[in-house]
């Protein structure tokens, strides 16, 4: 039997998930549909922010989660480490898929090409980045025994450290550049240049040796994950103080359903003009995760929250959102399965191209019927009360 569970924070976790099998899947990656491309090294598209919205959800979560836990102790500490640690292994699990080398190198014989294969596989990846912002994010909760006043400082201290880091480290031509940032020697550093991301270009056209999901950026994937937290303990702190009796007018309407939906919103505008502000130093930047995106990718979250939880829980529309809540309910099981069968695909000679035509439309044709295919996996879960948790 399934608890509780806040049903705006479902939904805006199904409609991520939704986007993100719909720009992760095109029909042709030489003709993705325009509009879901990302931004590049700087700026923020729409498409630049499913993964932070992915990573709020998971904080906001957390308010729910960790109320259990009364501060850091060996046992709680335990239990986060472990979550962090199984997370990241289900990532490197699916970088390894199909674990096997799907191609030869002349001259080799089959154990030196799986050794090949093997020496160049990534280590990081999303469920990577995704494992060390809850361990960061949990370690700060329990330290702050889920004080919200010492979560929002945190976040302040860890995006200053953060910032820090870069600049004091960075190289010409800047530091929040690709060339002069430090991220990227540092996991070079860690795992080797054959175990990094080789997705971005140097000026010179060249590969750069720099990975998106690396292990500096946790430190503010973690902010992102702590905004969210402090969202979902709004909501609940708010949610239970609503049904107390002997409330004042003012503080029965700031705990109302109304309340809570406008000091969300409230907060995400604060959030997306400090995101603008910070944008005039630090570049807003999804690659680096700068501090600047935080704020920015954090304050769109918090609107969309906000406005999810005026039409569900103000307006009473909770109905029409019963697809996207299912596709929420096992999100990591949605990510997990998306990535499988891509790559699954090309392996039964499935060719997206061929069949549906190499062409902005029918790219996004594609992508929309692979996200189908998701959903009615997920719908399949939804209606027999499954969800799946590491």
């Amino acid at each position: 039997m399934m608890k509780k569970r806040y049903v705006a924070l479902d939904v805006l976790r199904g409609l991520t998930v939704a986007f993100m099998c719909i720009v992760n899947n095109p029909g042709t990656w030489a003709h993705m549909y325009a509009p879901l491309r990302h931004a590049g090294w700087e700026g923020c598209s729409p498409t630049d922010l499913v993964y932070p919205f992915f990573v709020f959800c998971m904080g906001c979560a957390m308010a729910y989660s960790f109320a259990k836990y009364d501060g850091l102790t060996g046992a709680s500490a335990w239990k986060v480490l472990k979550r962090g640690i199984a997370i990241f292994l289900v990532g490197l699990l699916l970088n390894l898929y199909p674990f096997f080398p799907t191609s030869s190198h002349e001259g080799m014989t089959f154990w030196q090409n799986f050794g090949w294969w093997l020496g160049h596989k990534r280590i990081f990846g999303v469920l990577q980045r995704i494992a060390g912002c809850y361990i960061v994010a949990g370690l700060v909760i329990l330290l702050a025994k889920k004080d919200t006043v010492k979560v929002f400082w945190s976040i302040i201290g860890l995006c200053a450290v953060y910032t820090g880091i870069l600049v004091v480290f960075g190289n010409q031509p800047g530091p929040f550049t690709i060339e002069g940032n430090v991220s990227s020697r540092i996991d070079v550093a860690l795992v080797g240049s054959s175990h990094v991301y080789h997705g971005y270009s140097l000026p010179d056209g060249s590969s750069a040796d720099f990975d998106p999901e690396g292990l500096l950026g946790a430190l503010t994937g973690a902010c992102t994950a702590l905004l969210g937290f402090l969202a979902g303990s709004l909501i609940r702190k708010s949610t239970a103080r609503y049904a107390e009796p002997g409330l004042s007018v003012s503080e029965k309407e700031s705990c109302s359903p109304i309340g809570i939906v406008a000091r969300l919103f409230f907060f995400g505008c604060a959030c997306l003009a400090a995101g603008l502000v910070l944008s005039i130093w630090i570049p807003i930047s999804k690659p680096l995760w700068s501090a600047s995106y935080v704020f920015y990718a954090g304050g769109w979250a918090l609107v969309a929250l906000a406005v999810l939880a005026y039409i569900i829980d103000v307006r009473g529309h909770e109905k029409l959102f019963v697809p996207a809540k299912a596709m929420g309910m096992n999100a990591l099981m949605a990510f997990v399965l998306s990535g499988v069968i891509a790559k699954t695909l090309p392996l039964v000679g499935f060719s997206q191209a061929r069949i549906f035509g190499a062409n902005e439309f029918t790219s996004f044709v594609f992508s929309l019927l692979f996200m189908l295919v998701i959903f009615c996996f997920q719908w399949f879960f939804y209606k027999k009360n499954i969800v799946i948790k590491l």
